[in-house]
């Protein structure tokens, strides 16, 4: 029977594994749909091209021509509309790369300076809210089956994420962290193995040291003679003469005179 504490760590840490193979399927998929991206808008310019040298265009060219959305692509058919594509799809990359990092902790130094919600001192909300949006912003747009099924995938275990930061709070990450849980183990090692006994036991010396090393009787401590008759008179058996204060008047009083009858 394992502790409350083996539970948590097992389900943290399997929850950061979905979390990491979310990642990776988004970061694979945002690839795959650039390079679509990037061929159907190769063959969109080749079909312009083609439609404006031919003068004879018929109405199929002109309603692919004027369509919102390049065909077969996430790229919307306007001014720039493939660089903010582009950028969109590479911007994701990136977030997913730092979440990546997050996710095994390396560099630690680096998140707690300048990302300190994915530090960690910060639980897993922020890292859940942040891979919820990350897979609405792949749903918002017509993808791919690869794409739908990896964004669905990052937005379920974003809404754990966010859970499970809620429950655990700032401890989550210090809950599943591999090096804390070897720090605790080493302070709660087993008494007993197999129903013997294996604490430290304080055993007597051998017979033979203590017959020969034999311990000091304490000595009650000595009680003094005071100040009286018996400490004056300890002290002269010892050599030392305590004389007494010769009586006197002090120098403001004023010497009494007999007085004449």
């Amino acid at each position: 029977m394992l502790p409350p504490r083996a539970y948590t760590f097992i389900g943290l840490n399997g929850l950061r594994v979905l979390s990491i193979i979310g990642l990776i399927l988004v970061f694979s998929s945002q690839i795959v749909t650039l390079v679509h991206d990037i061929q159907a808008v190769n063959n969109f310019q080749a079909g312009k091209a083609a439609a404006v040298s031919d003068s004879a265009t018929n109405t199929t060219t002109e309603d692919i021509l004027s369509n919102d959305y390049v065909i077969g692509s996430t790229v919307p058919n306007q001014p720039a509309g493939v660089f903010w594509a582009v950028l969109n799809r590479l911007l994701i990359i990136f977030q997913v790369i730092i979440l990546l990092l997050s996710e095994f902790g390396w560099p630690s130094a680096f998140f707690n300076r300048f990302f300190p919600v994915l530090g960690k001192d910060f639980g897993l909300g922020a890292l859940g809210i942040i891979e919820c949006l990350l897979g609405a912003a792949i749903l918002s747009h017509h993808v791919d089956e690869f794409s739908l099924v990896a964004a669905f995938f990052l937005f379920a275990i974003g809404c754990l994420n966010m859970l499970a930061g809620l429950i655990f709070r700032e401890s989550a990450k210090s809950k599943r962290s591999i090096t804390s849980w070897r720090d605790h183990a080493k302070n709660a090692l087993p008494t007993h193995v197999a129903g013997v006994d294996v604490r430290p036991v304080a055993t007597a010396a051998p017979s033979f040291v203590s017959s020969v090393f034999k311990e000091k009787p304490q000595e009650e401590p000595k009680i003094g003679n005071g100040f009286g008759r018996q400490g004056e008179r300890a002290a002269g058996l010892k050599g030392f003469l305590i004389s007494k204060p010769i009586e006197s008047l002090p120098r403001y009083a004023s010497s009494r005179s007999p007085s004449a009858a």
